[in-house]
């Protein structure tokens, strides 16, 4: 009887718990954000997703500013 409400405890905890604790994904160390465009930028779309062009750099738009990106 102890040995079933033992192992009956053990498993119910068991059942509520995850081993997952959080998910990581594969960020950049350094991200920099840019908070307003400069006057000289371009509107282009590659893949059909749109960036800000200037200084030779794609940037897209994020809640924070535009943030560089590897197009």
């Amino acid at each position: 009887m102890k040995k079933s409400l033992i192992l009956l405890i053990v498993v119910f905890m068991c059942g509520f718990t995850s081993c997952a604790t959080s998910i990581r994904t594969k960020t950049p160390e350094r991200v920099f954000v840019v908070q307003k465009r400069p006057a000289h930028y371009k509107v282009v779309k590659v893949n059909g997703k749109r960036y800000y062009h200037w200084s030779g750099k794609h940037y897209t738009k994020t809640r924070r500013g535009y943030v560089f990106v590897k197009v």
